[in-house]
């Protein structure tokens, strides 16, 4: 049948339209220890590494949100619900504990991680080149870097005084950012307060007893919990007139005063381009771990002014971004 007459049969009613098919509409589990109102723009930068992989929210994807905002007690329960849902990935972000969670809550359904620890040794992965279990992800090896945090923010000349780190007894790796800190504080030859605080309620006690060990600067552990409430803690820091340095660049966007660590935002997106060989049909245990390549070292010296401190040349020559 030519084409012209199939059109004129069409019209006529002699024969029904075409119908297209529709996009298969495929779930996504995301489960995270943050909050939504503050992990937007990495959200986001799950989402877009999606749309470029072709998976579409709205056209041929739905996500099913899970977000703990800061409680890491409902990871497991979140977890089990999205693994009940038989979603076709489960994104763990937001550290190491919704890894964990996700990890025991399914055997089956794949996973794709952000996480700031070694995945082999949390029994996560069977090697980071070829994970060969249902997970991979993203390994932003944070822990190592406490050290190294401690080190440039001592490079303020601040004197010889106490340094503090201020960590988040809930998270399951701050044992080992506190023992990388004490060996950085060692070989300084200062010596380091550890603070705790797990909940909003507890950060003005910790940081009143900075104020009473005489601490010269601070330490934030890399934490979701302190990502969340990252502008109160910096308004914390100005208020008590502390200098302190932070893991991610979003922490000196809103004044912090210093950050040193790899792009969060970046993280996110190379997340999302795991789930999106995950969703097209890679095994996850096939797919390597990936790690940061680029770390981002941030001064704001409008804070620096405001705290009356001079950044050395050398160390505002080594800043890969300078806030003004």
């Amino acid at each position: 049948m030519r084409r012209r007459d199939f059109v004129a049969l069409v019209a006529a009613g002699a024969l029904p339209l075409p119908v297209r098919a529709q996009p298969e509409m495929v779930v996504a589990g995301f489960l995270s220890a943050r909050s939504p109102h503050e992990a937007g723009a990495h959200t986001t930068a799950f989402l877009r590494a999606l749309a470029e992989a072709g998976y579409v929210l709205g056209r041929n994807l739905t996500v099913e949100y899970r977000w703990a905002e800061g409680h890491y007690d409902l990871l497991p329960a979140l977890a089990s619900d999205l693994a009940q849902k038989k979603v076709a990935l489960i994104a763990a972000v937001g550290g190491i504990n919704s890894a964990l969670a996700a990890k025991a809550a399914t055997s089956t359904t794949p996973i794709v991680f952000i996480i700031g620890d070694d995945p082999v040794s949390l029994g996560l992965v069977e090697s980071m080149n070829r994970p060969g279990s249902n997970a991979t992800g993203v390994s932003l090896i944070t822990v190592a870097l406490s050290g190294k945090r401690l080190e440039l923010i001592c490079e303020l000349s601040l004197g010889s005084g106490p340094v503090a780190l201020l960590v988040n007894p809930a998270n399951s790796n701050t044992a080992a950012h506190v023992d990388d800190a004490r060996r950085a504080a060692s070989a300084l030859e200062r010596q380091l307060s550890v603070v705790a605080a797990s909940a909003e309620t507890e950060f003005e006690a910790a940081f009143k007893k900075l104020g009473a060990d005489g601490v010269q600067a601070l330490v934030i552990q890399p934490e979701p919990f302190f990502d969340s409430q990252r502008e109160r803690l910096v308004a914390m820091t100005e208020h008590y007139r502390l200098p302190a340095i932070y893991h991610i660049r979003e922490f000196s966007q809103v004044g912090g005063l210093m950050s040193y660590g790899p792009s969060l935002l970046d993280a996110y997106y190379q997340a999302g381009l795991q789930a999106g060989r995950v969703l097209k049909g890679e095994k996850p245990g096939n797919l390597p771990v990936v790690q940061p390549t680029k770390f981002e070292f941030v001064i704001n010296l409008k804070t620096a002014k405001a705290l009356g401190l001079t950044i050395p040349p050398t160390l505002l020559a080594r800043a890969d971004e300078v806030i003004e």
